[in-house]
This record gives C-alpha cells, structure tokens and sequence, in this order.
C-alpha cells in the first residue's frame, strides 16, 4: 500500500475533473470503477475508485482518491493505492502500487 496526503488550494470541482480525466489518460487499462459526492452546510467531500492493470505485478490495482474541503478553502486529499502485492505473510510486490500514485502525484503537478 502506497499513500500521498496533501492540502491544495484551488477550485473543487476542477480538481476532481483533473484527476479522473489524468488518471484514465494516464493508462490505457485505467478505468474509474465508483465514485461518491457528498455536501455538507459549508464542506464538501469527493471519493473516487480508480483501477488499472498492473503488467509488471500481473494483477489489479486499486487508487482510492479522498478529496475534502471546508469553509477554509483548502482541499484536503488522501490517496491510497491496494492490490498489487504478492506474498502470503507480507507485501513483496509494490510497483504497481507506487506507479499508480506517481501518476496521480504527476496530474496534482499540473493543477
């Protein structure tokens, strides 16, 4: 498992459509599997399931994408990947993993 926390500052809505629209650039195996929205008196919240083939793990890989904000303006983003290691009492195998991250780490660059 591979993880990235970060505090931006920029339009919500943007940012959403900048990832999805990144993420499944990015890979031609990349496909947004769900997605939820949520709205609150002066908070909103944005959680997105991506997944993709991993050729060097031979398997799926997960990237679960948290977005929040509150009246402050700032956008609070969690990302998390699964799936690709293997190994019975450890993880052996996270390439896939951190590849996936690295890309999304590439498109929050470019916002």
């Amino acid at each position: 498992m591979a993880k990235i926390e970060r505090m931006l500052n920029c339009d919500f809505d943007y940012l959403v459509e900048a990832i999805e629209d990144g993420i499944l650039d990015g890979n031609f195996s990349a496909s947004l599997e769900d997605g939820s929205d949520f709205y609150g008196n002066s908070s909103r919240c944005s959680v997105r399931i991506f997944e993709r083939y991993s050729l060097f793990g031979g398997n799926r890989v997960t990237l679960t994408v948290t977005l929040y904000q509150e009246d402050d303006g700032y956008i609070r983003l969690s990302a998390i990947t699964s799936g690709s290691s293997k190994g019975v009492v450890m993880k052996l195998n996270t390439i896939g993993e951190e590849t996936f991250l690295h890309r999304l780490e590439e498109v929050l660059r470019q916002v």
